[in-house]
This record gives C-alpha cells, structure tokens and sequence, in this order.
C-alpha cells in the first residue's frame, strides 16, 4: 500500500505540472523533454554498465542535447533574429540533423581511440544506441509540438492565407498544446486499459521471453482504448484531423507505445533489472515513464509531418 500510495502521489504532482508544459509549448515544453533526456540517457548508461560497457555519458548527453535543439532551432534563429535583427541563415531540420549526426560520430569514435577502456565496440555502440534511441527519438516530440509554432507550420494549406492574425496564432497555440497533451493522455490510459484488461481477461501470454505479465488481451484493451481516446479528442480538441486521421494517430499510440514498453524491458531483463532506477516512488525510473512515448513520438511527427501537413 505504501508503494502504492507513492505511486499515486507522484502521478498526481507530475502530471498536471506535465501537461501544463505541453500546453505551454516553446522553450517550456523544450526543457521538460531535455531533462527526461539527460535522466533517461543516464539511466540506459547505468544498463549498459551493468553489461560490461563502458558508453561516454557526457558525450550522450551533449549529443541528445544537439538532437533536441535540432528540433527547435528555427524557433530559436527566429526570436535571436528578433532581438538581434540580423539575419541568421538557418538550415532545415534534415540539414542540421545530419551535420549533429556526423559531428557525433566523429566524436565519440576518435574519444574511444584514446579510452582504453573495457571493449571499444561495445562502448561506441552503447554511446550511439541510447544517444539516437533516446536523444533523437525523444527530439521528434519537440518537434510534433514544434509543428504548430508560426515558423514551422503550413499557414496556407491550412488557413488559405499567409498572413497571420491573432485568432489564427492562438487556434495554432490550442491546436499544438492539445495535440501533445492528447498523445501523453492516449499513452497513459492505453498503459492503464492494457494493465486491468490483462488483470481481468489475461490468458495468453504476450512476449513471456521480455514481460510474462503482459498478455495479448491486456494489449489489446490498450490498443482498443488508444484508438477510441484519439478519436474522442478528434471531436474533443483537434478538428484539424480527420477521423481517419485520428484512428491512425490511435493506432500509432495503441500499437508502438506498447512495443516501446517491451524493448524497454528487454533492456532492463537483459541488465537483470527490474527498474531503471529508483527516481520516482512507485514509477521506477525516468525511463521507464518515457519509454512508450520514446516509440510513439517518432511515428506520430512523422506521419503529421510528411503526411496530415504535406
């Protein structure tokens, strides 16, 4: 009951205080998704340790920062050319990814000539796997609500007009907030759906080799749920999608958020643990909170990027 009531405690601090963020958008949103990145990264560090590599810590957190900001540094050429009124010519997202990509690589490949330190492979492949799996993948929920800032989003195709107007920044400000708090939302009662469904009609089990709690009937009530909470909020909050939009957006969280959650365990199973850390009462780690959105992020900036905002 303790380990209960910590765990309630903590939801209930944490998660007005998260959505409140995600609302906020911009710089607020920013540092919020760069802290879980620095915990998150540090976390997977102590896994990897516990298997005997030996990953370049502050070089995965420099080159989780970098994938971060890569995701909002239109925001910040803009309002530092606001203030300053010099003109900074600033690359796309793609440009500037690949310029962090190779920059880190050069850097963690010629710091591991001069470690000597346990095997150099899996060094520089614990180094590189947790910076992208968390750094990047972690920056693409930047960028979903970076979609709908005023130097991002497709004014025209939405809004028929170029020229920007009061009421037309504030449905984009509720458009974004609601959008990353609707997914946070879908995420979190897909986990509780799929924990009671399984509780009540779990039979079969899911992936016992990775988590033989988990049951294809407990997934499936999360699945199920996703879908109809994306749905709800379609109606709710976002009119910007179609329904078919929102099913898709459902599916993304029903299915990757869960398979998320399972290559997370394997991690952790792998590494003979059973929390990332001890952080948060009840939760476990900071990674273990994030691991579903980890998966989910990157699908949904995706599919709103280069297909709903095309």
């Amino acid at each position: 009951m303790s380990n209960l009531g910590a765990r309630i405690l903590v939801a209930v601090v944490a998660i007005p205080c998260i959505l409140l963020l995600a609302w906020l958008g911009g710089y607020f949103w920013f540092a919020f998704v760069a802290a879980v990145m620095g915990f998150s990264v540090r976390e997977f560090a102590a896994l990897s340790r516990r298997k005997g590599a030996f990953p370049q810590t502050p070089a995965m957190l420099g080159g989780g920062f970098a994938l971060l900001l890569v995701f909002l540094h239109e925001r910040l050429a803009a309002d530092i050319a606001s203030v300053t009124g010099a003109a900074i010519p600033v690359p796309s997202t793609g440009q500037a990814l690949v310029w962090v990509c190779i920059l880190f690589m050069l850097v963690v490949l010629t710091t591991e000539l001069f470690r000597n330190r346990g095997s150099a492979l899996a060094n520089a492949g614990a180094t590189v796997l947790g910076t992208l799996y968390i750094g990047l993948f972690l920056g693409t929920a930047v960028g979903v609500r970076e979609i709908f800032s005023v130097t991002e989003f497709p004014v025209g195709k939405v809004f028929g007009t170029v020229e920007w107007n009061p009421a037309m920044q504030s449905r984009l400000h509720a458009w974004g907030g609601f959008t990353m708090i609707s997914i946070l939302a879908t995420i979190w009662i897909c986990d509780t759906a799929a924990y009671f469904g399984g509780v009540a009609m779990g039979r079969t089990p899911l992936f016992p080799r990775v988590s033989p709690k988990k049951t294809w009937e407990g997934a499936a009530c999360g699945f199920v749920t996703a879908v109809a909470t994306m749905v709800a909020a379609r109606y709710l909050v976002l009119d910007y999608l179609t329904t078919g939009q929102a099913v898709v957006i459902g599916v993304i969280v029903g299915a990757a958020g869960q398979i998320g959650d399972l290559v997370e365990s394997l991690f952790k199973r792998d590494a003979g643990v059973k929390d990332s850390s001890e952080m948060l009462p009840g939760h476990g780690g900071v990674f273990d909170r994030f691991d579903s959105l980890l998966y989910v992020a990157p699908l949904v900036f995706l599919y709103l990027d280069y297909v709903v905002f095309a």
